[in-house]
C-alpha cells in the first residue's frame, strides 16, 4: 500500500524526471527553509531559477492535485521562494530572475516502489508557470 508520503516521494520524482526530459537541470530536491521545504529546485532552459512546488494524487479523483495549493500554503510557498532567492542570489541570473512552478501529478497506477517506472503510461503530468502572475 502507498503511504501519503510514498506517494508524495513518488510524485517529486517524477517532476524531475519530467523537468529533465524537457531540459531542465535540478539544481536542488527537498531543501529545508525556515519557513518549510520548497520540492524542486531548477534552472528553465532559458536560465530563469525555477522553484517548483510538486502535487500528487494516487488516482484520477474529482479533485486535481492543485486543489490541495491552499491560500495558505500559496502564501507559504511565496515566501519559502523568496527567502531561498534572497538567500542564493548567484543562483538569480539579473536578467531572468525567478520565477515559482506548479507540477500535479496524478499516478495512474499502483507501481511498487522498486519496479516503479517512468513513463507517460504511468502518470499525467499538467505544468503551470509562473503561478504568481
Amino acid at each position: 500500500m502507498i503511504t501519503h508520503l510514498s506517494v508524495g516521494s513518488l510524485g517529486e520524482a517524477c517532476a524531475a524526471s519530467y523537468l529533465r526530459d524537457i531540459s531542465y537541470s535540478i539544481i536542488e530536491t527537498n531543501v529545508r527553509t525556515s519557513f518549510g521545504e520548497l520540492d524542486i529546485v531548477t534552472r528553465d532552459p532559458d536560465g530563469t531559477l525555477v522553484l517548483v512546488e510538486v502535487k500528487t494524487l494516487s488516482s484520477p479523483a474529482s479533485l486535481t492535485p492543485e486543489d490541495n495549493l491552499t491560500r495558505s500554503k500559496f502564501f507559504k510557498l511565496s515566501r519559502m521562494a523568496t527567502y531561498y532567492a534572497n538567500k542564493h542570489p548567484n543562483l538569480v541570473p539579473p536578467s531572468k530572475g525567478w520565477r515559482i512552478d506548479l507540477i500535479s501529478i496524478i499516478l495512474l497506477s499502483s507501481p511498487s516502489p522498486s519496479s516503479y517506472k517512468f513513463g507517460k503510461n504511468y502518470f499525467d503530468v499538467v505544468h503551470y508557470s509562473n503561478i504568481f502572475l
